[in-house]
């Protein structure tokens, strides 16, 4: 047994004195779909709904002594310090962007009672921080990284240490989502060469893929926050060091509406509940295919803090990408009849969703915007060679980025 491995079981035994472990938990749905023993480790079933909590534990855990504790963050990190700061009875501040959901700043102070103070500062995260790494420094505080700290990673390889446990041994692949690199690095630490990986990350923020084909962590020139909990703009140094060498064959991008309808899918079928960064190892088992059939996959649903005041826009991004909802602008002719002669051409399972008209004098035409849900992405290729046999003119705007985010 390596130093690591040691370390790891000694922080998961100390946690057991403040948590349980997370269930891990066979999926019979996604087994008989992906024809393999798919396991489900549970994070989303942790006191504040995510990992983050580990990681936070066991870095207190080490600096015992320390009576201010600070960081940096707009979710699933917050929640896990501020957790562990009323555990320890110490001092935390906390430091938020002012556009966080009150939603999170509400469950932070929650988690953290008297013991916490949260600061709304800047409009992004950068400024936030900034912000924080000044007051730490000026206050002679601990500032509590949420990925790139060897404690950090030691914490969150507990994960791979109740796997172990609860499987009765290691599994054939481990399927991880990765944000900064802290859950990755970690269960590759106490794994090594055990298992197969696959490490799982959103479009709009592979910081990993990216470092991986510059050979160094590198800042990306745009995140989408989407998927917050795994949405980091450049990978931790000591998180890379350790995953430098995995190799992009082992990993996989994955969009943020394609997410959407694997979160849809969960919580219609399983009745599990999961965050855009929590259903990155589950969407990911579409792509893997002939790579695990008949082999026992362990997917970390990295964590379940999600605002339900976000389900239309996953239900909408969801349809979107399945292509069972699109949206166009129609070029309709200003004469009576001519709104019925549009509506005849709709399938039985054509349903308006959306419908705006601006009819403008001395024009022969108005513009729709007209949205349209069916049950089956072939039924529009039905519904455009109608309106194109009956001479309507139409723009199909549903993947246009800079006009859907105008209009829809």
């Amino acid at each position: 047994m390596s130093d690591f491995q040691d370390q790891a079981r000694q922080a998961t035994k100390a946690m057991r004195e403040v948590f349980p472990e997370t269930p891990l938990l066979r999926n019979d749905h996604l087994s008989q779909r992906f024809d393999a023993d798919i396991w489900l480790k549970r994070e989303d079933l942790s006191p504040v709904r995510s990992y983050k909590l580990r990681g936070a534990f066991n870095a207190m855990r080490k600096q015992q002594g320390k009576d201010l504790f600070v960081c940096a963050s707009a979710g699933n990190h917050a929640q896990g310090v501020a957790y562990m700061c009323r555990h320890f009875g110490v001092r935390g501040v906390i430091f938020m962007p002012v556009t966080t959901p009150q939603q999170k700043i509400q469950k932070t102070g929650m988690f953290g009672g008297d013991s916490v103070e949260i600061r709304l500062v800047g409009d992004y995260f950068d400024d936030c921080l900034a912000a924080a790494q000044a007051f730490c420094a000026a206050e002679g505080g601990h500032f509590l990284s949420p990925f790139d700290d060897a404690d950090v990673i030691e914490g969150q390889a507990s994960v791979a240490v109740e796997v172990e446990q609860q499987l009765g041994r290691v599994p054939d692949h481990m399927v991880i989502p990765v944000g900064g690199g802290g859950l990755s690095s970690g269960v590759l630490s106490y794994f090594g060469t055990q298992t197969q990986y696959t490490f799982v990350e959103p479009s709009g923020g592979a910081c990993l893929r990216a470092a991986l084909q510059a050979g160094k962590p590198v800042a990306l020139p745009r995140v989408d926050t989407f998927a917050d909990g795994a949405a980091v703009a450049r990978i931790g140094a000591k998180t890379f060091a350790v995953l430098k060498g995995v190799g992009l064959a082992n990993t996989l991008t994955i969009a943020e509406d394609r997410l959407c309808t694997t979160m849809i899918e969960m919580l219609n079928v399983e009745g599990i509940v999961l965050e855009p960064a929590g259903a990155l190892s589950i969407d990911a088992l579409k792509d893997l295919g002939q790579a695990i059939r008949g082999r026992t996959v362990v997917c970390v649903a990295s964590g379940g803090n999600f605002d339900f005041e976000r389900l239309p826009e996953v239900k909408e991004r969801a349809q979107r990408y399945s292509g069972v909802k699109k949206y166009f602008i129609l070029r309709l002719p200003q004469r009576p009849g001519a709104l019925k002669d549009f509506l005849g051409l709709l399938g039985p399972d054509d349903d308006i969703a959306r419908f705006e008209y601006l009819k403008k004098s001395a024009r022969n035409f108005g513009s729709v915007l007209i949205g349209i849900e069916t049950s089956d992405p072939e039924q529009f290729t039905q519904l455009f060679e109608r309106l194109n046999a009956n001479g309507f003119t139409y723009q199909d705007i549903t993947d246009d980025e800079t006009l859907a985010q105008f209009v829809i």
